[in-house]
């Protein structure tokens, strides 16, 4: 044999040998790095970058992991195990560690964004733009971890902020003696001791944060009795927390009376909390610290000129022209400025109790002597102060917030504007901000976007594409500051209605998770997928497992604004979903649901004006003659909601019998399926109105007999909705209309039969 042969063979057996040593060595390495144990690397003196740990280290735990957390100067290559960096732009010489380890490099990051960055398989970086953006890239990170079960599906991504505010309208009954805008409802009267538990601001500024808010407003007209001591006012600030022992009634004052504090209310309270002034101020300044520490500001917005528990002290009254309520409400706005440092800003209202005058006592005149001046004579003594500036467009005219205030505030200034009046369950594209916008365009400012929801109180709402299609209809960055969602009627704060509640009674951001999680995610990511919801409802409610959870609720959820975009009324007192009735005049008849006229711009179609096309013989989509109508019907109304409804209940009844039976996924499927019945409900009024008001134009009998078939089938259908609403509710005062007792308003249900068999008789 040749030496090239015998040496070619050693050459081979060696080379073999080699890669069989080295996939040893590369298999060895991999054994090395264990998959089950995490270190997660942070500054744990940076506070939302500590909460954003504790975030993944929960879901990871979850999971089977081990995991420990270690500051970031401790990151060593020398860890096998599964390692999250989190930290901030800039800091510890990120880039150029990061890049030392394989991963992309970071580019320019907007405020509150952040990168993920993988370096190797098991090394994932969190870099945001600042601690907030470092925090929300964690909370990413552990809702990856929560749905998916691993860190597998963990990618490189840039993410920016798609809305840069979005925040909470959080009306705050903080006493009897300050109470919030209408008190008279039994949410507020409920939760006044709540409002000073930091128990509960602590677990509400956590969702707050899951949830990607960062802004908190503050709703009440006269605050500072509760929260500040004036040198010149000593008797102004209250001790103790109050209620009133006299029971509230719709009746207590017709629209505007409930803002005002009546001597009845003042002889009638009753001790629920001993505290000091200066222990009120302390727990307020540990508030905003655990806000800020979410990465949340703090407002407080106020209405005028409503002095409650001051008015008769000092000389000081509701009078706009009353130079000691002007200078009182001065140290007021002073004083609640130096002594919150963490104070974002103050928000006013040009009302609801001030008067058109066109002397030096007129409405914006008033406004800056009273919270412009304040808010200067607070940076005289703190110069480097900033203090943002909300100025609602209520009652008042841009052009003279703008005259007055324009070019002497010289902090950031924005406005307010309610986005859909009352009712942003309506349209995903209410018109009513046009006219506002072609103003802003001249004087360069920028608004809040006021989203009230005065329609859905008791039951779990989610629908995840209009919630995108809302936000997403919203003026463009230009002329948006942000948006906050919240209410007039309701305080959002821990429930009370339930009858089978969690000991302690839930909050209401806990119970209506769904809904808070999607119009904060949303505002944060409009391009967060279908998928993502999907899979956050199977990670809450595992055994929904191939059933139609998403498509059910989201059915369920389109009813309300349907029917709101049909029967429109503007403003809370008006309309009350839930209950069909308002403030002034009770249930809304059938007769109400003809004369109603739809949201304008709405592309529906009032009954009148169907009828009288019918009637005319012109071509309706709903007998199939001749061509389209651009508006849909209220024969197409009727039959949407009615599918929505037939629907939902078919899925709920689908998902109840094979689903387990956790407790929260049940009490989310009644929900759902009181939706439902009130979404037939509607279905069958309109149809018997529309019957109605033929019947009434043609003198048809056949029509009177439909009319009354239709209207039996509704009260059927809410006799379905009382069975399931009050088998889980108790009943309440809504504090802008009135008492929702479904059985109760049966009643009057049964009338709207009796209407259309009256219809027509001596005639």
């Amino acid at each position: 044999m040749s030496d090239w042969r015998i040496n070619g063979r050693t050459y081979i057996r060696n080379f073999i040998y080699c890669v069989m040593f080295l996939a040893m060595g590369m298999s060895s390495c991999q054994m090395e790095t264990d998959s089950t144990n995490a270190v997660i690397y942070c500054d744990s003196a940076v506070a939302p970058i500590a909460f954003a740990a504790g975030e993944i280290r929960e879901a990871l735990e979850e999971n089977g992991f081990s995991v420990t957390v270690k500051a970031n100067e401790q990151l060593s290559d020398k860890d096998k195990s599964v390692r999250i960096i989190l930290t901030v732009k800039g800091r510890q010489s990120v880039e150029k560690r990061l890049l030392d380890r394989g991963g992309k490099p970071v580019s320019e990051l907007e405020s509150q964004g952040y990168a993920i960055r993988l370096a190797g398989k098991t090394t994932y970086w969190i870099v945001g733009a600042d601690e907030a953006g470092t925090m929300y890239g964690g909370l990413d990170i552990a809702e990856i971890v929560r749905i998916e079960g691993s860190l597998d599906k963990v990618s490189d991504k840039v993410h920016k902020p798609s809305i840069a505010r979005r925040g909470i309208k959080f009306n705050i009954p903080l006493d009897a003696r300050t109470p919030s805008y209408d008190d008279t409802g039994d949410a507020a009267q409920n939760n006044y001791a709540e409002m000073w538990n930091f128990a509960f601001w602590k677990e509400f500024l956590d969702d707050m944060a899951r949830y990607r808010y960062n802004t908190l407003t503050l709703w009440n007209p006269h605050p500072f009795p509760s929260i500040v001591k004036l040198p010149n006012y000593p008797d102004a600030a209250l001790e103790d927390v109050c209620v009133t022992t006299l029971k509230p009634t719709y009746k207590h004052g017709v629209w505007r009376d409930p803002q005002f504090v009546s001597h009845e209310v003042l002889k009638n309270l009753k001790v629920v909390k001993k505290m000091t002034i200066d222990e009120k101020i302390k727990f307020w300044r540990r508030v905003m610290e655990y806000a800020k520490n979410r990465g949340i500001d703090i407002y407080f917005i106020t209405w005028n000129i409503l002095m409650n528990s001051v008015e008769g002290k000092y000389g000081i009254t509701n009078a706009q022209d009353n130079p000691k309520t002007i200078a009182y409400l001065r140290q007021c706005v002073r004083e609640t400025v130096l002594t919150y440092p963490l104070l974002a800003g103050i928000g006013v209202t040009a009302g609801e109790n001030m008067r058109n005058r066109n002397d030096e006592f007129a409405k914006e005149k008033w406004l800056w002597k009273t919270y412009g001046m304040g808010i200067l004579d607070a940076k005289k003594q703190q110069p480097n102060r900033t203090v943002r500036f909300i100025h609602r467009v209520w009652q008042t005219g841009l052009g003279e917030i703008i005259e007055e205030f324009g070019s002497k505030y010289p902090d950031p200034f924005e406005l307010s504007f309610k986005y859909a009046r009352a009712h942003m369950y309506s349209s995903t594209k209410p018109p009513f901000c046009k006219p506002l916008l072609k103003e802003m365009e001249k004087y360069q400012v920028k608004c809040w976007w006021n989203l009230r929801n005065d329609d859905i109180f008791n039951f779990r709402w989610g629908d995840p594409e209009y919630v995108r299609a809302f936000l997403s209809n919203l003026p463009p960055k230009e002329q948006t500051a942000g948006y906050h969602m919240g209410s007039d009627g309701y305080v959002w704060a821990r429930e009370f209605t339930s009858l089978e509640p969690e000991r302690p009674r839930a909050l209401e951001i806990k119970k209506h998770w769904y809904k808070f999680m999607l119009w904060g995610r949303l505002g944060y990511d409009l391009d967060l997928k279908r998928e993502f919801f999907e899979k956050t409802l199977l990670w809450r409610f595992p055994k929904t497992k191939g059933l139609a959870l998403y498509d059910t609720w989201a059915m369920a959820s389109k009813i309300v604004p349907l029917v709101n975009r049909f029967h429109w009324c503007n403003w809370d007192f008006m309309w009350a979903v839930e209950g069909c009735f308002d403030q002034r005049k009770g249930f809304h008849t059938v007769r109400d649901f003809i004369k109603t006229q739809p949201m304008q711009d709405s592309g529906l179609m009032s009954i009148p004006e169907y009828v009288d096309k019918h009637l005319a013989d012109e071509p309706s989509p709903s007998d199939g003659r001749g061509e389209q109508m651009t508006d849909k019907t209220p024969i197409q109304v009727a039959e949407e909601l009615r599918n929505y409804a037939d629907e939902s209940l078919k899925q709920v009844g689908l998902i109840r019998s094979k689903a387990a039976k956790s407790r929260e996924l049940l009490l989310t499927l009644n929900d759902i399926e009181a939706m439902s019945h009130l979404g037939s409900y509607y279905a069958s009024k309109i149809l018997g109105a529309v019957q109605l008001h033929l019947f009434e134009k043609s003198r048809n009998q056949e029509n009177k007999t439909l009319a009354i078939r239709h209207l039996l089938e509704a009260q059927k259908h809410w006799e379905n909705y009382a069975s399931v609403a009050g088998k889980h509710y108790r009943p309440q005062l809504l504090a802008r209309t009135r008492v929702l007792d479904w059985m109760k308003i049966l009643d009057d249900v049964r009338k709207d039969v009796e209407i259309a068999r009256k219809s027509g008789i001596g005639l």
